[in-house]
Parts: structure tokens; C-alpha cells; sequence
């Protein structure tokens, strides 16, 4: 609930009583008397659903824009006539469980914090993320994303397009691209000064395989719903009122981590393989955005004259085309590395009936098998390493030729162009007593 606060103007007092009568609100009023342009303050309590309409039929009756309105929230209201209230608002389908459109705009504004302390929260989020990948460690990279200021810019810019305030929006849309840079940027230094100085002294393959890292570079299209999930959920706990502190996780965890793993790519001399991870922030920062503006839109958010909503309308349906073009076209590359997932897994059980039957006439028989991929962002098939198990009475059998030709039959076309023409084959033999 809301406790609302406005200044009467001269000559309006009568009129604004007589309408919050109407509207079956109940009210206090006092005089008014600093000398300006205002006879009285009205203070009346209403459900959080009724502020849009309410304050709408004030301006209808003559508040002005320029007056103050003042809505804080209200911890409880103790009477029969306000429960009327809320139910009358509860069934109102056309505005919904949603706060007003001022008190939507002023919440996204307070998301998107000064520069300053968005720079150093950015910065910070960014260290601590890669210094949780490099440790293997997703307590620490869940740390890096509670403390990631990401939901405001990302909020802010929805919230600035469906009211159409230009100013709003492009402020989100700086405070994005800006930390995107810093993330990257931050967590690039921070990688090379632990590889200069020897701290972390592994070589890029080990870095790119510790299992935190290695989840990013290739992400599927499950990436997608995650952040689908995330802009839905910031929007709607926005407009509905509630703590976005949680749904600011969630964002977080779609962006910090991958862009961590950009720079860490870049720090490791090895900028082919985290194309993957780039591509995903893109596709997370573009989902965040598309998803939000048009729930905000759905939920009916307009400008508060009607002579821009026609203006807003074009605008909203202009950036949501945009931003899903966009969306459409990087999200190609997270159905490429689904695909791939799906079709590596044919070619190991391919590989594998392919060893065997190999193996079949020989005294051998197969103990493990083992396909690694490359660093590219579709992890193409690069080596398979076969271990052979045979009686240790007896020479193993030269099948390294053999093999190497029937699992190459059976290997996919390369998709991607970092990708090897052939796939290399290790036999490795291990003598084994029946």
C-alpha cells in the first residue's frame, strides 16, 4: 500500500475532493500556507494498484505537473473502508498488479547508481569472478554476481523506452556498454598480472579446461533461457513493487561469469577460444533488454501523455525489432554449439562401435576411449585417445593405421574453421591378465 501526498492548487481544492469522493478513497487534509501557489495538502492512503488511476483523475481535476506529488510506502492500514479499496483495485483488470507508472520510473531511475559506484562495483565483481573461475570455485563466482550492479543500466534502459524518456534510456543503454568494457577490461588485467607474476602458472590449456572456464566457452541454447528467464523476472519484479536484489543475481550470473572469461582469454594469448563466451554476453545483455521492455509493454506502461504514447509505441516496436534481430543472429552461434554438442555425442558412440569392431579380430579389446576437442567455440573433435587392454603373453597388435582410418570415416565435417581436417588417433596399450 501507498500513503500519497499532494499539493492542491488554488482554486482546485473543492474538485479534488469531490474526485477522491468519487473514487471512495478516504483523506486528510491541511492548509497550505508557505505563500505560493497552493491552498491545501491532501494526504490520503491507497492500495499500491490504485496510485496510476488515482493520481490520473487528480491531474484530470486540475493538479498540475509541476506540483508535488509525494508516494512513500505505507506498512499497514488499519479500516474496514480501505479493504473496500483494495478489493475494488484488485479486480480492476485493466491496471493489474502493477505500481504506478511514476513510481516505476523513479525505481528504475534509483537501480542505476552513480557513476562512481557503478565503475568501482563493476571493477570488483569482475576480480573476484575470475579469481573464482581460476579457483574452480562457484561459491566465489556466486559471490562476484551478488555484488555485480548489472539490473539497474539493464532495468533503467527498459523502463526508458516504454515511458518514452530518452534520457533514461540512454543512460541504461552507456551504464551497459560501459560495464561490459570494464568487466572485460578489469578481469583481463587482473588475469595477466596472476600470469605474469606466476601466480596461477598454468599453461592456456590447463586454464581453458578448469571445469568453471571450460562450461562458458561453448554455451548452448539453455544459455538463452537463462537470460530470457532473467529480464522477464527483473521487469516483473519491478513493476510489481518488490525487492529486485534476487532477480539482480540472476542477472548477474548470465553476464559477470562469461565476460570474466573473456578476459581471462585474452589474458592467456587465446582470444579464438573464448569467442563463445563473448558471444554469450551479447546474447545475454540483448535478451535481458528485449524480454523486459516488452513485459514492461505488455503490462501496459505508457507515457503519461497520450499525445507521446503513439511516439513511444513506434520507438518500443522499433528497439524490440532491433534488439530481436540482434538476438536472432548470435543466438544462430548457440544453436551451432547445440547442434555440435548433440553430434560430437554421435561421433563418440560412432567411434566407439567403429574401435570395436576393429578390436574383434583381434586379441584385444577396448578398455577406454577418450575424445578431446580443440579451444574453438564449437569444441570440434580434435584427438581421440584409445586405450587397448591386450594379453601381457602376447605383442600387442598394430592397429594405430587402422584405426586412425575408421574413426576419421566416421568423424563429422569440421564446422568451424579453427577446426583440424583430421582427427588424430593415440592407441595406448595396457597389458591386461585374464
Amino acid at each position: 500500500m501507498r500513503l500519497v501526498q499532494v499539493l492542491v492548487p488554488t482554486g482546485k481544492r473543492e474538485t479534488v475532493l469531490r474526485t477522491l469522493d468519487e473514487e471512495g478513497v478516504d483523506y486528510a487534509v491541511s492548509d497550505e500556507s508557505s505563500g505560493r501557489d497552493f491552498v491545501a495538502v491532501v494526504t490520503f492512503p491507497v492500495p499500491k494498484e490504485a496510485v496510476e488511476p488515482v493520481l490520473q483523475r487528480l491531474r484530470d481535476a486540475g493538479i498540475e505537473r509541476d506540483a508535488y506529488t509525494v508516494v512513500v510506502n505505507a506498512e499497514t492500514v488499519a479500516s474496514k473502508r480501505f479493504d473496500a479499496l483494495v478489493e475494488k483495485y484488485e479486480n480492476d483488470e485493466e491496471n493489474g498488479d502493477r505500481i504506478a507508472r511514476e513510481e516505476l520510473a523513479s525505481k528504475a531511475a534509483d537501480l542505476a547508481p552513480s557513476l562512481p559506484t557503478y565503475v568501482v562495483m563493476t571493477v570488483i565483481s569482475a576480480i573476484v569472478a575470475t579469481a573464482g573461475l581460476l579457483l574452480d570455485s562457484p561459491a566465489v563466482v556466486v559471490g562476484s554476481m551478488v555484488i555485480a550492479p548489472l539490473v539497474g543500466p539493464a532495468m533503467a534502459a527498459s523502463v526508458g523506452t516504454v515511458v518514452d524518456d530518452d534520457e533514461m534510456f540512454l543512460r541504461g543503454v552507456r551504464l551497459q556498454a560501459l560495464g561490459g568494457m570494464l568487466a572485460v577490461g578489469a578481469a583481463a588485467l587482473f588475469a595477466f598480472l596472476l600470469k605474469g607474476t606466476g601466480a596461477v602458472p598454468l599453461s592456456v590449456g590447463e586454464v581453458l579446461s578448469i571445469p568453471e572456464v571450460d562450461e562458458r566457452l561453448a554455451p548452448d541454447i539453455l544459455s538463452l533461457a537463462i537470460a530470457l528467464g532473467a529480464g522477464a523476472a527483473g521487469a516483473i519484479s519491478l513493476s510489481s513493487g518488490v525487492s529486485t536484489a534476487l532477480v539482480g543475481v540472476m542477472i548477474a550470473a548470465a553476464l559477470v561469469p562469461p565476460t570474466a572469461v573473456v578476459g581471462i582469454g585474452l589474458a592467456w594469448g587465446a582470444p579464438e577460444a573464448v569467442v563463445g563466451s563473448a558471444i554469450l554476453v551479447l546474447v545475454n545483455i540483448l535478451s535481458v533488454n528485449f524480454v523486459a521492455i516488452g513485459v514492461l509493454w505488455q503490462q501496459g506502461y505508457r507515457p503519461e501523455r497520450w499525445i507521446r504514447q503513439s511516439d513511444a509505441r513506434r520507438t518500443t516496436i522499433f528497439r524490440i525489432a532491433a534488439l530481436g534481430m540482434g538476438l536472432l543472429v548470435l543466438s544462430s552461434f548457440l544453436g551451432a554449439v547445440t547442434y555440435t554438442t548433440y553430434r560430437n555425442a554421435g561421433f563418440q558412440a560412432d567411434a566407439q562401435d567403429a574401435i570395436e569392431d576393429v578390436l574383434a579380430d583381434t586379441d584385444a579389446h577396448l578398455l577406454a576411449l577418450d575424445v578431446r576437442h580443440d579451444g574453438g567455440p564449437l569444441q570440434e573433435p580434435e584427438a581421440v585417445v584409445v586405450t587397448v587392454g591386450h594379453d601381457p603373453w602376447t605383442d600387442p597388435p598394430d592397429v594405430q593405421s587402422v584405426l586412425t582410418e575408421r574413426v576419421n570415416e566416421v568423424a563429422p565435417d569440421p564446422l568451424s574453421p579453427w577446426a583440424a581436417d583430421e582427427v588424430s588417433v593415440e592407441v595406448r596399450y595396457v597389458a591386461v591378465s585374464e
